[in-house]
């Protein structure tokens, strides 16, 4: 069995940030990751508010990221997490492939998009329906397209699907948007991009690939069908967390609760990032949580009893 002072499990930009830190704290590091190493920073293009930045390209921004945390000699496995349990000081990690021994953990399992939950989202998933802009644009070039959301992600993938569509359909259950005054005013200064507002999409229609929406005014009650070629959904994220329900206490959301610390109820695990119970969920703010969480880590570490052997 392979033993490490810390695992992490999840390397998004919270869970990369975490290894550097801890690896360059001479603890012996692993990062698991199920999918893509990267996390959500992989699905855009551009990270605008990351300070500092020398490249605005997401894939840059990542790719030195997961190098600066191979630098210092920790280490990443594509290994999904299975299942946790405790023995005395230590915590035993079975993924898919190998189980591990280690003294700390690190939840950074980020979040997953929200479904619509409306009729034929689920039959159209991936024939017209997509999360993910920077995925599935060049499937659209010179078809008309609609994004559901009013955050900064709706407002950036719409602007984003610009350069492929001819039109770019904001849908907002709301009168106004939530993005950032910046993005706002890039938008609604786009030709391609136009917006429906104080509505929802009761339905997904199409013959094999998405053909039309069922659209509702919720102040009017009004019904009307609306011609599309593809959906793109933004309207929020869910924590990552099922794998930890039987382990640390969640809040109400499903998010991991700790203090400014990243200590979660038990002791030896830690969080960091968008599974985390907290005000603001960006990359900036994954990249601190992983930094306090793997020094929380540390100390943790550093206080246990000295290993008998």
């Amino acid at each position: 069995m392979h033993e490490y002072d810390t695992i992490i499990i999840g390397g998004g930009p919270a869970g990369l940030s975490a290894a550097l830190y801890s690896s360059r704290a001479m603890l012996k590091t692993l990062v698991l990751e199920s999918a893509t190493v990267g996390g959500q920073i992989t699905s855009t293009t551009d990270v605008e508010n990351y300070p500092g930045s020398i490249s605005n390209n997401a894939q840059e921004v990542v790719t030195r990221m997961k190098e600066q945390a191979l630098a210092f000699g920790g280490e990443i496995k594509l290994e999904k997490f299975k299942e946790l349990t405790q023995k005395d000081k230590y915590f035993y990690v079975q993924t898919d492939k190998e189980e591990y021994k280690c003294k700390a953990i690190i939840a950074a399992t980020g979040s997953y998009p929200m479904n619509i939950g409306c009729k034929g989202e689920l039959e159209y998933r991936g024939m017209g329906v997509s999360y993910c802009a920077t995925c599935d644009a060049n499937f659209f070039r010179g078809l008309n397209v609609t994004v559901v959301g009013g955050g900064d992600s709706a407002v950036e993938e719409g602007l984003y699907l610009t350069k492929f569509a001819d039109k770019v359909t904001l849908i907002h259950r709301r009168d106004t948007l939530r993005a950032a005054k910046s993005i706002q005013e890039k938008a609604f200064a786009n030709p391609k991009m136009e917006f429906m507002w104080d509505s929802t999409v009761e339905e997904i229609k199409g013959d094999g690939v998405v053909k039309s929406i069922v659209v509702k005014n919720i102040k009017t009650n009004e019904i009307a069908e609306v011609e599309t070629d593809g959906v793109f959904v933004f309207i929020g994220y869910e924590p990552n967390s099922d794998e930890f329900i039987d382990y640390v206490k969640l809040d109400e959301k499903g998010n991991i609760m700790s203090d400014e610390n990243m200590n979660t109820n038990v002791p030896g695990i830690f969080v960091a990032g968008d599974v985390r119970s907290k005000l603001l969920k960006q990359v900036v703010t994954a990249v601190s949580d992983g930094a306090i969480a793997a020094i929380s880590a540390e100390k943790y570490i550093a206080h246990l009893s000295p290993d008998p052997r």
